[in-house]
């Protein structure tokens, strides 16, 4: 099969990113070094589909290092690198993935993928999974199991698991420690702001920002933009983690309430419309609204289309709409992830973790596979404490162990 991607002259371009995160990413060349030696996925065929830059590239480099016959695509047509997609064709794996795709071509690009038949699947959000289930059956047969990246696919996964309609099992990478303490903490965190900050160009200092959603992903967003020195507003629909905002100190309300108040919003619920018509009618001249779930549903886009009286280019990647009162309402990245669409993703060092999981998870499943029934499955505590163990390494961190005597003080009741 051959690759379809915009331009493979945009190569070089692709291989020095690459080697900029290889270089950034100590756990997968230790994984690089271990996989080159075992060839744990000799003989197997794995389909990638992964937000399309550097550190998916190099995660895919390391499965074909590992022995794996890999197919690689997009999660998301605005979040694909072109000169990544060249660099990994021109390096021999078969790609199909071009920045802005239309709908229609990044299904027929997911289902172009799959036409290696995977044994292996690595999934961002849940759309290679849900092809197979609906329009390539004929390919369960061949698929041993999964990996899913992101809370949105893991939410996906445990509704197919819930009607009882999961066809093979699947590891919820997102659940590990080592993901989502770090991953959707830090890596979300820093990244939404790194698309925000060069995408507007704008002081955060000062400002109210809104953030929908307290979950990991919502707890490393207001963490950075209070140290950037924001008045930072949370809404959140359980109360748990509503006490939890308050005691981090922010303001928590309603949303219908907030959208009074802010100067940016930033939505990270996996939920959908969480933005709406109502929220336009009140919502600040000039405020700017970005998304960084997974999917382009938690800012209702067609209700501010159909509200507004004029709609123009303010900036790249920063649409704005005019309200018919004269006030401007300003949308990043046509509303998608934000730091993918307008950013670079997550930094290297972080999603080191993260791919490392994907990896280990992989081989775990190619070799348990047959016992782990049709479900949604937790990474075994030896993959995320190997990984957490081979970051500290990598950063030259000695901790301490138990004795044995400790060991028993821990495990008895008595005194």
């Amino acid at each position: 099969m051959k690759s379809q991607i915009r331009d493979i002259n945009l190569a070089e371009s692709g291989r020095q990113k690459i080697e900029w995160v290889r270089k950034n990413m100590p756990i997968l060349r230790s994984l690089e070094d271990e996989f080159a030696q075992t060839k744990p996925f000799s003989g197997v065929r794995v389909t990638v589909s992964v937000h399309l830059e550097a550190k998916t590239a190099y995660l895919s480099k390391l499965l074909a290092i590992g022995g794996g016959e890999v197919s690689v695509t997009g999660s998301n047509p605005l979040s694909t690198q072109d000169d990544i997609a060249a660099a990994l064709a021109a390096d021999g794996l078969d790609v199909y993935a071009w920045y802005n795709s239309t709908p229609e071509e990044y299904h027929e690009h997911l289902n172009l993928a799959l036409g290696y038949k995977p044994n292996i699947i690595i999934d961002d959000g849940g759309d290679l999974v849900h092809m197979v289930h609906t329009k390539r059956r004929e390919l369960l047969p061949h698929i041993m199991g999964g990996c899913e990246e992101t809370t949105t696919g893991v939410i996906r996964l445990k509704a197919m698991e819930k009607e009882g309609v999961l066809a093979f099992p699947m590891m919820a990478v997102n659940n590990a420690y080592c993901k989502y303490l770090f991953d959707n903490r830090y890596g979300t965190g820093q990244s939404v702001w790194d698309g925000i900050n060069r995408t507007t160009n704008l002081v955060v200092a000062g400002k109210n920002v809104v953030v929908i959603g307290y979950g990991w992903c919502g707890k490393g967003i207001a963490m950075r933009a209070k140290g950037f020195g924001a008045n930072v507003i949370i809404c959140e629909i359980d109360p748990i983690k509503a006490a939890e905002a308050i005691m981090d100190g922010y303001k928590v309300m309603k949303m219908d309430d907030a959208a009074k108040h802010g100067d940016i919003y930033i939505t990270v619920t996996g939920c959908k419309d969480v933005i709406t018509g109502g929220h336009y009618k009140v919502i600040k001249d000039g405020a700017i609204l970005c998304n960084a779930g997974h999917f382009d549903v938690e800012i209702n886009i067609p209700e501010l289309e159909s509200m507004a009286v004029e709609k123009q280019e303010q900036r790249k990647n920063i649409m704005g709409y005019k309200m018919s009162d004269g006030r401007w309402i300003n949308l990043l990245a046509e509303g998608r992830l934000v730091n993918l669409a307008a950013g670079d993703g997550h930094p290297a060092e972080v999603m080191d973790m993260s791919f490392a999981l994907q990896a280990l998870s992989a081989e775990y499943v190619l070799n348990n596979y047959r016992k782990l029934g049709n479900k949604v499955v937790d990474i075994p505590a030896e993959i995320d404490n190997k990984v957490a163990m081979m970051k500290l390494k990598a950063w030259d961190v000695s901790i301490d162990k138990l004795s044995e005597e400790q060991k028993k003080y821990l495990e008895s009741w008595a005194e």
